[in-house]
């Protein structure tokens, strides 16, 4: 039998593994006798306080005795967060974003992964598809919680419809199997008109409120439909009508679990009352925006900290200043209003909101984070931006500085001839970059 060993990148310089003769190069071959196979194990392994650790050195085997405090880390840095490959999605999901993507983008977008151990470290969302017997122990044994979970539907039937996938009708017993070990769930719903939605979302929303108080929350979203959708099902965008009778069904369901069970539990993305016109619910509604990177309540979230901090901040002998705000539809409204606000209390600032249309991915894609820099400068060159302009951090790469069409933020400071700043979506930081 193969004995799988992992390569350590780097020892921290006097940490534990450093004092104890580990060294980069070496290769981890189990702790306290048990095989790491990923980063999940070796967290879990590494929380004991007594360690025993078979480290392999230029072939020759040895034993390391560590003794730390039980959560201590002891300074051992892997290749990769997983410490092997992602796992690949399996689905074929009818509303699947990546199969609606054009050619010619970075490798990286075109990559579907479903993996329960990227749930864990950074909150992505997984079908359970790929989840063996062995995985789902290894969760409850680990307590490895909350896990996030694209449910879409609990009838087997459909799930398997939607998802191309004769093994995705099981999710609500592996749900109903994590929900009685005690394991968190966070779960999201993708919604498609005249598939999951109507009487099919109340029926999946009945079977998820039985999970409670394992299931914490559930983000319902529409699905994103593009203009590349040639030879794929077809799906109807939800309009402003269709819009309006989901909010009221999620939220009607909503009330009903608050006064039965303290707990809302469902909630209707941003989109949907951008797309309906109707006017988004207060901060308590969404009860400490569980799903605020699902796009649930973001939209309320920065609304309350640009006010709050517009309440906080005065700015003394200000010169005067012209910035130009690019974002996409769906946040145009809410912050032309915020920046009139700001414009009545900062009598020397000036900033112009542009929506942009979202050429690439067609009009129906109306989220700041899929605007590309080819459309942000095909519709601003010859635009008088003024001092500044300003974008949303969530065009760009994640920890970088390409949008989705490879172009730099540098590239498009360089063709419009201004300077250019990514703002996080965080209203205190918006307006603090408005003034500054």
């Amino acid at each position: 039998m193969e004995i799988n060993m992992v390569q350590i990148k780097s020892v921290t310089k006097n940490s534990i593994a450093a004092k104890s003769g580990i060294a980069a190069g070496d290769l981890l071959q189990s702790i306290n006798g048990r095989e790491v196979n990923d980063v999940i194990d070796y967290r879990f392994f590494i929380t004991e306080k007594k360690l025993s650790m078979l480290i392999s050195h230029d072939g020759t085997e040895y034993k390391v005795n560590i003794l730390k405090g039980q959560y201590a880390d002891i300074g051992l840095e892997f290749g990769t967060y997983l410490m092997d490959e992602k796992r690949r999605c399996k689905n074929n999901c009818i509303f699947c974003f990546i199969d609606q993507n054009p050619k010619g983008m970075r490798e990286t977008i075109y990559f579907k992964d479903d993996d329960e151990r990227l749930s864990f470290l950074f909150g992505n969302y997984i079908t359970l598809t790929n989840l063996k017997d062995a995985d789902l122990e290894r969760i409850i044994e680990m307590h490895i919680s909350p896990v996030n979970v694209s449910v879409h539907t609990t009838n087997p039937e459909l799930r398997v419809k939607m998802m191309n996938n004769r093994f995705a009708g099981d999710v609500l017993e592996k749900l109903k199997r994590l929900a009685a070990n005690h394991i968190a769930i966070n779960a999201q719903i993708v919604l498609c008109r005249g598939y999951n939605d109507s009487y099919e979302l109340t029926h999946t929303m009945d079977d998820l409120k039985s999970l409670f108080p394992s299931i914490q929350s559930v983000a319902i979203v529409p699905s994103g439909i593009t203009k590349y959708r040639k030879g794929l099902v077809k799906l109807i965008p939800y309009d402003k009508q269709a819009s309006a009778e989901v909010i009221q069904q999620i939220t009607k369901y909503g009330d009903d679990c608050v006064e039965s069970m303290g707990h809302r539990i469902f909630f209707p993305a941003d989109e949907f009352y951008v797309m309906s016109g109707i006017p988004l619910p207060d901060e308590e509604f969404y009860e400490g925006y569980l799903q605020i990177e699902n796009g649930v309540g973001m939209l309320r979230s920065m609304q309350e900290e640009f006010i709050l901090a517009m309440e906080e901040i005065d700015v003394e002998n200000m010169k005067p200043r012209k910035v130009t705000l690019a974002t996409g539809f769906a946040a145009y409204k809410l912050i032309k209003e915020l920046c009139d606000r700001a414009e009545m209390k900062y009598k020397k600032l000036n900033i112009n909101v542009i929506a942009i249309k979202n050429n690439f991915f067609g009009e129906n894609i109306i989220v700041a984070g899929l605007i590309t820099g080819k459309d942000i400068i095909e519709q601003l060159t010859g635009v008088a931006l003024g001092d500044e302009l300003l974008i949303s951090r969530s065009m760009l790469r994640s920890g970088g500085d390409l949008f989705l069409d490879n172009i730099s933020i540098n590239e498009l400071s360089e063709k419009l001839k201004i300077k250019v700043r990514a703002v996080e979506n965080n209203g205190c930081q918006l307006l603090d970059t408005m003034l500054k």
